[in-house]
């Protein structure tokens, strides 16, 4: 049970500042602005449910993808901090989460739960190549149902803040929003490089110890 939560709390530690729920409720309350209560609300539960089944499926079939593909845990630990990396960074330079043409056809959707809000722009690949890694490092069926747990509290929290997105929103105001999204931002780029420093230093330890055998042998 001790590892069981280990794994839980790992996981939502991990996730919480890349998926940054509050972080996306400026983008909801806008994509749902014209909405009725009912439909608001109704967006904000799917979003949720959206990326839990998006972050869950990733958890438990990811590892057997990069088995099947031949990539290494190291790799996909410096590729997801580059990418983990350059999405901190964009927070902390003002700029539009998704490009204009993205944002008009949302405006135009009726449903914007699993497209934009789940993906790109919440459970995205950062989130996923955290989630994979998680999953590669803790196997196990216990270890397993900790990661899908604390994906779930995730997703609860997704849902409770887009639940109440337009208040929030209308109190912090711009300035507010801003400077939230802006230090979300930096701890993003902080975990980016700290998956690319594990990554490099795993790769530099297996490597050392390939030579090694090579050595022996």
């Amino acid at each position: 049970m001790t590892a069981l939560l280990g794994v839980m709390v790992a996981t939502v530690s991990a996730l919480l500042p890349l998926t940054n729920p509050p972080g996306a409720v400026a983008t909801f309350a806008v994509l749902t602005a014209g909405q009725g209560p009912a439909r608001v609300r109704s967006q904000a539960w799917r979003t949720a449910l959206d990326v839990a089944a998006v972050l869950v499926v990733s958890a438990l079939v990811g590892t057997l993808l990069l088995n099947a593909l031949g990539v290494s845990l190291p790799s996909l630990q410096i590729a997801g901090g580059i990418v983990v990396g350059h999405a901190g960074f964009r927070m902390l330079v003002p700029a539009t989460p998704i490009s204009p043409p993205e944002q008009q056809h949302a405006a135009m959707k009726t449903d914007i739960a699993f497209s934009p809000m789940a993906l790109p722009l919440i459970a995205g690949p950062g989130s996923i190549g955290v989630v994979i890694a998680l999953a590669a490092r803790h196997p196990g069926v216990q270890a397993r149902i900790g990661i899908v747990l604390g994906i779930l509290v995730i997703a609860l929290l997704v849902g409770l803040c887009l639940r109440w997105a337009t208040p929030v929103v209308d109190r912090l105001g711009p300035t507010g929003t801003g400077a939230l999204t802006r230090v979300m931002g930096f701890l993003i780029l902080v975990i980016g490089v700290e998956l690319v420093v594990h990554g490099v230093q795993a790769l530099g330890v297996g490597g050392a110890a390939l030579s090694g055998s090579a050595g022996l042998g």
